[in-house]
């Protein structure tokens, strides 16, 4: 029974790392209605901008602050350059300027600090938490709840910005209805350089949880194909259920990978997320907390 805690404890952990690259897709959903495709790549584009200013001699707090510098400067430039003369335009459109988007971010990235694999070490210990282990025998790390802690809490403080303050209304106002939001004054390019910079925010700390695990390299934009099975099970325009779908997610993915993987040859893991999404299509393809859509007649 322990054992099954300890694969449950630490699935759910990294859900919440889960939910927390779906908030970058649900940030730019809820604002412009269009699904975010360079979200990898801005988490990607982070990551190696903190590696590559450390290797220049900077501190790792002056290197984060400097990154957030930049993308910022990346969500100004978005809304300037990519946006702004899109606006009113298909969502397939805007679609297709992130998808574009996406290729210059790893690219630029590339060619700015190199393409080579680095290691990003934030001294968090990987060890066991050894008072869990002597009391329960469940073996969880330090760096798991570390990382669940952080992002929880960036999780939180974005609930609480989305649901009580005016900017939080506003960006719900342009997500319901952008001509509605222009007709009483709320300026859309203003709210898509809020909410691209918040998202820029959450592929920052995104980036340097999932790097400090994997390494700093290209794979890292493949960590937001993640997000997608937590869209469709939370719902692409909910908060809340981006936290619960990647609970769902991360928890399923490690009790499949643990008592189905030998069924199935192993690697299990990097697909079930995805069959579990496919299954939740059919059943209710709104999401959990997503609205409901009446076709009327």
């Amino acid at each position: 029974m322990a054992f099954f805690f300890e694969v449950l404890i630490s699935g759910l952990l990294s859900g919440v790392m889960y939910a927390l690259v779906a908030l970058g897709f649900v940030l730019i959903y809820k604002a412009s209605g269009v699904l975010n495709f360079a979200q990898g790549a801005m988490v990607f584009f982070a990551a190696l901008t903190y590696v590559g200013l450390l290797e220049k001699g900077f501190s790792a707090w002056s290197a984060i602050a400097l990154t957030l510098v930049v993308m910022l400067l990346v969500a100004v430039l978005t809304e300037r350059l990519v946006l702004r003369p899109l606006v009113n335009q298909p969502p397939i459109t805007l679609f297709m300027a992130t998808i574009g988007l996406a290729f210059f971010l790893d690219g630029f990235a590339q060619l700015l600090w190199g393409s080579e694999v680095r290691g990003l070490d934030l001294g968090i210990s990987e060890s066991p938490v050894e008072t869990l282990v002597n009391y329960t025998g469940i073996y969880i790390s330090i760096f798991d709840l570390v990382a669940a802690a952080i992002a929880g809490t960036l999780v939180i403080l974005l609930v609480l910005f989305f649901n009580k303050t005016r900017i939080g209304r506003a960006l719900r106002a342009v997500a319901d209805d952008h001509q509605a939001a222009l007709s009483v004054g709320i300026p859309l390019q203003h709210i898509w350089v809020i909410v691209w910079s918040v998202a820029g925010l959450v592929a920052l700390v995104t980036g340097l949880l999932w790097g400090s695990r994997l390494g700093v390299q290209y794979s890292l934009t493949q960590v937001a194909l993640k997000a997608l099975p937590v869209l469709i099970l939370g719902g692409f325009t909910s908060i809340p259920g981006a936290i619960v779908g990647g609970l769902i997610i991360g928890a399923t993915e490690k009790l499949a990978e643990v008592y189905l993987g030998s069924y199935v040859g192993g690697g299990i893991q990097e697909w079930f997320p995805y069959m579990l999404a496919m299954l939740f299509l059919l059943i209710r393809p709104e999401g959990l907390f997503g609205e409901r859509h009446i076709d009327r007649v």
